[in-house]
Parts: structure tokens; sequence; C-alpha cells
């Protein structure tokens, strides 16, 4: 079964990254999360300064722990202890670090990249400001358009980061998109990515896992 699963795999992941090197973005796939943190340690300078979007699949790959412990200069909001004014303003310093690190809620077989954020502050730095944008998805995240990424993003990605982020809202309760209207809603900015904007360098990376929701 696994030998069928990494041959499904690697053929999706292939295809999606032809078809985000037609839309103008450079684009690899590798087989597991440690080929993945090899990758992206060989691609980020040791000098660079770099920001991390709110990513559970960068967390759980590791890279943010490796280049905090390789002595780069980390903008990283997610890190416990932070006072809201210490969060935002590392937000702001991640729309002009050298490298920007993020997940994708969803990656679709058209090489369309969709995501759904509260604050806006990750999709704004995927598009401009950052020098260049690496995009690490698993290949769980792989939908077939559009309209599936956001019936993914509505049924996976939203509740279960409102859930972490503990937020009171009822996909907690539901465990589905409720399309809700109080101030704690997170689910506020969606953007796609058809094709690479002009002035950014984006590379995205599928890793032939499980990773992130």
């Amino acid at each position: 079964m696994n030998e069928l699963k990494s041959w499904h795999n690697q053929t999706i992941g292939a295809k999606v990254v032809e078809a985000l090197q037609k839309n103008n973005f450079t684009a690899s796939y590798v087989a597991t999360k440690q080929e993945a943190l090899d990758k992206l340690a060989m691609l980020i300078s040791s000098d660079a300064t770099v920001g991390i979007g709110g990513s559970w699949t960068i967390k759980e790959i590791g890279i943010d722990t490796l280049l905090e412990e390789r002595g780069n200069t980390v903008f990283n909001h997610n890190k416990p202890g932070l006072s809201p004014e210490e969060s935002l303003e590392l937000r702001r310093k991640q729309m002009t670090c050298d490298v920007f690190l993020t997940g994708t809620n969803a990656l679709t077989l058209k090489g369309e990249l969709v995501n759904v954020d509260g604050a806006g502050n990750r999709v704004a730095a995927m598009i401009f400001g950052p020098k260049k944008v690496i995009i690490v998805t698993g290949i769980n995240k792989v939908v077939t358009n559009i309209e599936s990424a956001m019936e993914r993003i509505e049924l996976f990605a939203a509740p279960i980061n409102n859930k972490r982020l503990n937020r009171p809202n009822p996909c907690t309760v539901t465990g589905e998109c409720m399309d809700c209207q109080g101030p704690t809603r997170i689910c506020n900015v969606t953007t796609v990515l058809h094709k690479k904007p002009f002035s950014t360098e984006i590379e995205v990376i599928i890793i032939g896992e499980e990773l992130g929701f």
C-alpha cells in the first residue's frame, strides 16, 4: 500500500509541478519533509532575514528551529509569549524580509494557490514585499480546482485553525465553516494566485506527505 501511495503522490506531485511552472512559478517535488528541510536549508542563506507566516506545515518541517539555531534573523509572530504589539511588529517586518516562508491552504491541479487569511499579512507577503517567497505544502493540499479548494478550506483548514487559535467561532463546535459574522472571525481575506506576480520571486515545494491542515 505504501508503494501505491508513493506512486500516486509522485504522479500528482509531478503534474502540479508542471502546472506551476507553466504559471511561471519555480516548483519542485520531494518525497519527504526531511528532503524539504534539507532543500530549504540550502535555498536560504545563513545571513538572510526570514519571515514565517502562520503555517503548521513550516512548524512540522522544523525549518524555523533550524534557522534560529544557525543564526538567521527570524521574524516569527507565532512564537509564544509575544504581546499583541510585538506580534504585529513582526508581521510588518515579514513584509520586507529577504525570504518569506509559508504554507498554502490549497493548491489546484492547474497550479493555482488558494488561501484564506484573517488579518491578510500572510497573503500580502506572499504577493509582494519580500525578496523571495517559498511556499511549502504537503500533497494533501492538492485539489482539483478553485471550488474544491474553498470546500477544503471550509471543511478542514478553517475549523482546525480556529480550534488551534482557540477562537470562539461556530466552526469549533460544528467542525465546518458556518460563515460566521463575529469579531473573532479569521476568514476575512481570500486570494488566488493564478500566475506568479511579476515582481515577486516565488518557489513552491510540494512534499509527498500529509502535512498541515
